[in-house]
């Protein structure tokens, strides 16, 4: 048995061919594509895989409609990113579980290595941070706008390989325009948490990594100075400066994309309020 992989695309012209090029291995690749205007549909299809579009509302939807929607050949779904590619070592172990008739996980997630300005930013990105990538679809759902969680109905394992992430390739002027895009999102998403009320701290003690880290999210969300608070967290507490140069310029960039959530939150209690922007 193989694998079948699904990657989300909108003007990947410069990722594409490399994630495509990391999964010769796999016979069923679909990309899922929002509307790209440069040569992303072509680049994929020259490359053999199938070619779905779909207008892009959220990243809630647009996953879900993937694992909902597209038929897949395999029972097994892999979910890079196209900014990513996916080592020998990641592939032979997602196979080997894939062709396992005892397997009973029907979820996997993996770390990743986070590339910026030629260097792995360990610190400064949070490793390990295990991003779901391995899934059975019809055994999983999502939850949140952006940056989001997972619903596993059954047993989640984790993948000893990694995936690389290139996610500065397309330029800093991109990811400053992603994140002012998300940063929208995750200010609704926080004013969502802040109005429900109630923090499970408990679950800061609880051994899935990916619980405590949902629940430290939702505990900044509680807290004043955000983006300096980012900063010394993750470049002082998690040493971002032993990463030279690059560390501290990343920690900068964070902590810059939570000004921009804490301003956006501050703009939707005035406009409810009714007072002047």
């Amino acid at each position: 048995m193989s694998i079948s992989a699904l990657i989300l695309t909108l003007n990947e012209e410069e990722n594409l061919p490399r994630c495509l090029e990391s999964l010769g291995w796999c016979d069923d690749v679909v990309v899922l594509d929002s509307g790209s205007t440069d040569r992303t549909v072509e680049i994929a299809e020259r490359a053999g895989a199938r070619v779905v579009r779909r207008v892009f509302d959220c990243e809630r939807e647009q996953r879900m409609f993937g694992l909902e929607k597209i038929p897949f050949k395999h029972s097994w779904l892999y979910l890079p990113d196209a900014d990513e590619t996916t080592p020998p070592e990641l592939r032979d172990e997602m196979l080997a579980i894939a062709r396992d008739p005892a397997e009973r996980r029907v979820a996997f997630r993996a770390r990743y290595k986070n590339m910026f300005m030629g260097r792995w930013i360990r610190r400064s990105s949070l490793y390990p941070t295990w991003i779901m990538r391995l899934v059975r679809p019809d055994r999983v759902a999502l939850r949140r706008e952006i940056n989001c969680t997972w619903d596993v109905r059954g047993e989640e394992g984790r993948l000893e390989g990694h995936f690389v992430h290139y996610s500065f390739n397309k330029g800093l002027d991109h990811w400053f325009e992603k994140h002012n895009r998300y940063s929208l999102h995750e200010a609704r998403e926080s004013l969502k948490s802040l109005d429900a009320g109630g923090l499970a701290l408990r679950d800061l003690l609880d051994r899935d990594p990916a619980v405590r880290r949902r629940v430290l999210k939702e505990l900044s969300f509680r807290m004043p100075c955000r983006p300096t608070l980012r900063f010394l967290y993750m470049y002082l507490w998690r040493g971002g400066f032993l990463e030279g140069r690059q560390g501290l310029m990343y920690c900068r960039m964070l902590a810059a994309y939570e000004l921009m959530i804490v301003t956006k939150m501050a703009e939707m209690r005035r406009r409810a309020d009714g007072l002047p922007i």
